[in-house]
């Protein structure tokens, strides 16, 4: 017998371990079957209402039904675009311990980190130094990573802000790197119990000198001479001059930190930092954020062209140092690598009080919906926490990449100083108001115009094109924001969404059409959702009104409780809440955060939604234009306790208020008045549904009553608003009896 050949003892090496798993959530089976029943439930309603409608005898019948018809049609389109979500969940798990068996270090990819900000008074710069110095503390080769701030405001005061940053930052990432400090966020560092020792004592110091520095100088207003130390600093700061404005001014690039020359105290290299402020001009159009990034595209293509780029809110902050190793999990695996556009982590928020009386943690937008799309092709960008693979800007995955300048290309590389002349030079070119005239870029290439909410749309369009993306949701968060903590802006900034993305949702690129057509029916359903929020108006506003100016006119609408069509609504009603609440609590939520989740719902609904969705219809018309409202992150004293004491801020007399007290109004007495009626002889079972409606949404309303007649500080529901509230009510009960009469 011989012994055995040489090709039977080769052994093929080992496949490489894996970078990340995926697994099906086990519900979506459970969530399959309850979409087919509460299907048929919903075909059963539009049957019911057509029949209504066929045998109307009365022109008041026949208004009514049709409005129920269209409300419930609404309702139904809107729960059929929320079950894309739920068919296939995914949860991802990435192994870091296993990238740098796989990828070297040395081969780790170059990270471009973006952050935009646009107004030194809404945005503190203290906030976004802290931004700018947690992502430049990344466990990441230093001389890989570029920080670029955008500042849309074109102010001073940021600048200054950021060359005292610079200083700090020469002692802040040796401290962060040498002590393995996980919080390297200087702000969110010293206020917890960590910052204990001599060491951490004196950057504290440090840092408490240069918050004070900085602040002084956004309270002066500008840049005194007393702050100007050096040469170098008056030539920048010369650039302020008389005729420079917000709206009108030329492109200020300003290298603060050069890898390779500046170092920290440690003796270590430096990651490269630039401020930006681009050419604005008054009669150029600036495409507000979604304009900023693509100069910050350009400009940084010029400079360092990293093939990673990461894209911050100037106030969201890294909570995890390790955050760009979890992304390289995904972008550094090659079975997917040549279709993954980008990676998008959660965005999270501190500060949010005990029950996010404002849903403001927008837990099915930034943790729950996504998780649904990323198991059929990858979730939407949400403006903030995602890495891009550069290249995903320049056509699908099968284009030829072109542009009009070959340092633009996305694979050209720079050798060059980012203080040289001639990258200076051609910085300032590619940061002209008028570079992008007649070209792809907004299009075709970079982020996207045509919508106030450039992110969605930019998103949307990559996966048009054939970039995939992934959802990465870590146990530690990668990212942390500010919220708003009064209502008025909470409102606002969901009005100035709903009209961006009606404006994507009835354009040629609508998802319904263009999206189904591109990605397949699930994610155009998916992204439709968010493209039709301010439709929401239509059903909310009906069901918040009718049935309870009905109720009020002696006006039966719906079914008595011994019609079996009654256990329908039942069955509707109960369906959709309790999938949304158990939702929820499977995420690790509250019953009591569920519930101020869909009170929100019910108050963007009648006045976000409805003001948003008039200013679309007006706007489309051409009779008015919305711009671009930057949302304050300053924090008031009282108001922030109030909000900590999960009480409701009004203070201020908004026209979003005005429908909320209306409804708060006629849903109370509507309830009174179907009370008294029932006490006194009518037939209970004829008005249920209508009561019970007044009366959820009278519960819902308790913020708002207590606001009109309980409180007496500076948050409650201005007088104005309460009269003017009270005059519209009345306008509607007359307006609905005399159409009764008729």
């Amino acid at each position: 017998m011989g012994g055995p050949s040489k090709s039977s003892t080769t052994h093929s090496s080992p496949p490489p371990p894996p970078l990340h798993t995926l697994e099906v959530m086990r519900r979506a089976g459970l969530n399959r079957v309850f979409a087919l029943v509460y299907t048929c439930g919903i075909l059963a309603l539009l049957y019911h209402h057509s029949l209504a409608l066929l045998h109307s005898t009365t022109l008041l019948s026949f208004s009514l039904t049709l409005s129920l018809l269209l409300s419930d049609a609404v309702l139904a389109f809107m729960w059929s675009t929320t079950q894309s979500f739920r068919m296939r969940p995914i949860r991802r798990r990435a192994f870091l311990e296993n990238l740098t068996r796989v990828v070297d270090e040395s081969q780790f990819p170059a990270m471009d980190v973006f952050i935009c900000t646009a107004d030194p008074y809404k945005e503190p710069p203290m906030s976004v130094v802290n931004t700018a110095l947690s992502v430049m503390a990344y466990d990441y080769p230093p001389e890989k990573v570029s920080v670029y701030v955008s500042d849309d405001g074109g102010s001073e005061l940021t600048l200054f802000a950021f060359m005292e940053a610079a200083k700090f930052a020469a002692h802040w990432l040796p401290f962060c790197r040498m002590n393995k400090i996980e919080d390297r966020c200087p702000d969110a560092y010293f206020r917890s119990n960590q910052a204990g020792a001599s060491e951490a004592e004196k950057l504290k110091t440090m840092y408490e000198s240069m918050k004070e520095k900085v602040e002084s100088v956004v309270e002066k207003g500008h840049v005194g001479e007393e702050c100007i130390t050096t040469e170098h600093e008056r030539e920048a700061f010369n650039k302020w001059t008389t005729g420079f404005t917000r709206q009108d001014h030329p492109t200020v690039i300003q290298v603060l930190l050069e890898s390779g020359k500046e170092m920290d105290e440690a003796g270590h290299e430096m990651p490269n930092l630039v401020y930006l402020s681009r050419q604005k001009s008054k009669t150029s159009p600036h495409h507000f954020k979604a304009g900023a990034l693509n100069v910050l595209l350009r400009v940084s293509a010029t400079m360092t062209n990293a093939p990673v780029v990461l894209t911050l809110d100037c106030d969201m902050y890294s909570n995890d140092p390790q955050t760009p190793l979890r992304a390289l999990c995904y972008l550094s695996d090659p079975s997917s690598a040549s279709k993954l556009g980008y990676v998008q982590f959660p965005q999270l928020f501190h500060g949010i009080n005990k029950n996010d009386i404002y849903a403001s943690e927008l837990k099915r937008l930034f943790q729950l919906n996504p998780v649904g799309m990323d198991g059929i092709a990858g979730t939407s960008y949400v403006g903030t926490g995602c890495f891009f693979r550069r290249r995903a800007f320049f056509g699908g995955p099968s284009t030829l990449v072109s542009s009009e300048i070959p340092e633009l290309n996305p694979d050209n590389v720079v050798t060059k100083s980012i203080r040289s002349q001639a990258v200076l030079k051609l910085a300032h070119l590619v940061a002209s108001c008028n570079f992008e005239s007649h070209s792809k870029w907004g299009s075709e290439m970079g982020f996207r115009y045509g919508s106030l909410v450039e992110d969605y749309y930019t998103g949307y369009r990559l996966q048009c094109e054939g970039w995939k993306s992934v959802f990465c949701h870590p146990d530690r968060a990668a990212f942390f924001g500010d919220v708003p903590i009064n209502l008025d802006d909470v409102l606002n900034q969901n009005k100035r969404w709903s009209i961006g993305l009606l404006e994507v949702g009835f354009s040629k690129y609508s998802p319904v059409t263009f999206g189904t057509w591109c990605m397949g029916p699930l994610m155009g359903l998916s992204y439709a959702h968010y493209a039709f929020w301010g439709i929401w108006s239509i059903p909310i506003t009906t069901y918040a009104f009718l049935p309870q100016l009905a109720l009020l006119t002696g006006v039966s609408m719906f079914p008595k409780v011994s019609d079996p069509w009654f256990y329908l609504y039942v069955f509707l009603f109960l369906g959709a809440y309790g999938q949304d609440c158990l939702d929820f609590i499977l995420a690790g939520s509250t019953v009591q955060r569920w519930w101020n989740d869909q009170r929100m719902w019910m108050i963007r609904g009648v006045s976000s939604y409805v003001f948003g969705f008039i200013d679309f219809i007006l706007k489309s018309f051409g009779i008015s234009a919305h711009g671009f409202n930057v949302t304050s992150k300053v924090v008031d004293d009282e108001q922030s306790k109030r909000y900590n004491q999960g009480i409701f801020e009004f203070g201020v007399p908004s026209p979003l208020f005005v429908p909320l007290v209306t409804t708060a109004i006629i849903n109370l007495i509507s309830f009174l008045v179907g009370l008294i009626g029932v006490i006194r002889s009518r037939d209970m079972g004829e008005i249920f549904v209508q009561l019970f409606l007044s009366g959820f949404v009278m519960v819902n309303c308790w913020p708002i009553y207590e606001a009109m007649v309980l409180r007496t500080d500076k948050g409650r529901m201005p007088t104005k608003t309460t009269k003017i509230s009270i005059l519209l009510s009345l306008a509607l009960y007359l307006a609905a009896s005399l159409i009764v009469q008729i």
